[in-house]
């Protein structure tokens, strides 16, 4: 009987030990995935905040957007680089944004382009560097050079076969050019348009536009999502990417010039173009409730990003 009684007690205890260890161990798990998302959500937004409203040719450069947009293509709105939002976007908001929770709008020209060697702007079509040059019918991309850029889309392009790009108006595709013209002010009402010639060792690049936002995924649980402008076929289209779940909620501030706080961006009101840096707080949940109070594990970080063409 005694020995039963002593079996039993080292029985207990080893149970106890055992739970213990499983118990710390799933909150060491769960603490590394919610670090793991932390730095995966940094990373990538990062990049988006520290190119915002930069061309790969000069800053602030005075840009023609020829293409046929609508107030509801947000992408093309080069306006600002950076727009922030605490309540909902004006325009185009996600269907399964969570409210109370910030958001930014981020737009620029990519960091991978061709050179241009011969632009020839009443056939609408440039020359580049190489006949690798990636670009497809339907992209919207940026042209620049240290004067001025223009935003337009490809009508005609043979990535891997010819150096040609085009720029046409009218079809094949959606929603074109209203001019060939591509000079500053954009004049929609001739097929010419405002003149303006890209000279050699100007640059093409893709336009790149992105949302961030906290949305409610297919799991009912609450992730940061990335809207981004994608070509399908010869149109395009915002695409929606889940980044990372458990992230509950983003919290975004901004630092004007003379500043020595960041500002809401309520109280930013029409100075986006003079944005210089971005404080990002992310409040992240474990994925299971494994905290001393039976609750999910919570942590809040935060991440400040400077405008890389704001600040040079």
């Amino acid at each position: 009987m005694v020995a039963l009684v002593l079996g039993l007690f080292i029985t207990g205890a080893a149970i106890s030990v055992f739970l213990s260890n499983r118990q710390t161990y799933r909150a060491t798990e769960n603490l590394g995935r919610v670090q793991e998302s932390t730095r995966v959500a940094f990373e990538l937004m990062a990049r988006d905040v520290r190119e915002a409203g930069g061309t790969p040719c000069a800053r602030n450069l005075p840009t023609a957007n020829v293409v046929n947009t609508t107030a509801g293509d947000w992408w093309a709105d080069w306006s600002t680089g950076v727009l922030g939002v605490d309540g909902a976007f004006a325009v185009d908001n996600p269907a399964n944004r969570v409210a109370g929770t910030d958001a930014v709008e981020l737009k620029s020209g990519d960091s991978n382009g061709v050179t241009v060697t011969d632009h020839v702007p009443t056939s609408a079509q440039f020359k580049v560097n190489t006949v690798d040059h990636g670009l497809n019918d339907g992209d919207i991309v940026m042209v620049c050079d240290y004067r001025q850029a223009s935003i337009v889309q490809v009508t005609n392009a043979q990535p891997g076969t010819n150096d040609t790009v085009v720029h046409n108006t009218g079809s094949p595709v959606t929603p074109g050019n209203c001019t060939k013209g591509l000079g500053v002010p954009v004049d929609c009402t001739t097929t010419n348009g405002t003149p303006y010639t890209y000279g050699p060792n100007s640059t093409i690049v893709k336009l790149h536009s992105a949302r961030w936002y906290i949305g409610t995924n297919a799991n009912n649980n609450r992730a940061l999502y990335r809207q981004i402008l994608r070509r399908s076929g010869a149109t395009v289209a915002t695409v929606a990417e889940e980044i990372t779940e458990g992230v509950s909620d983003m919290q975004i501030t901004y630092l004007l010039p003379g500043d020595t706080t960041y500002r809401d961006a309520t109280a930013v009101a029409a100075r986006w173009n003079e944005v210089l840096a971005a404080r990002i707080e992310l409040t992240l949940d474990s994925p299971e409730e494994v905290g001393v109070d039976g609750n999910v594990l919570q942590r809040t970080l935060v991440h400040t990003v400077t405008l890389r063409n704001r600040n040079s």
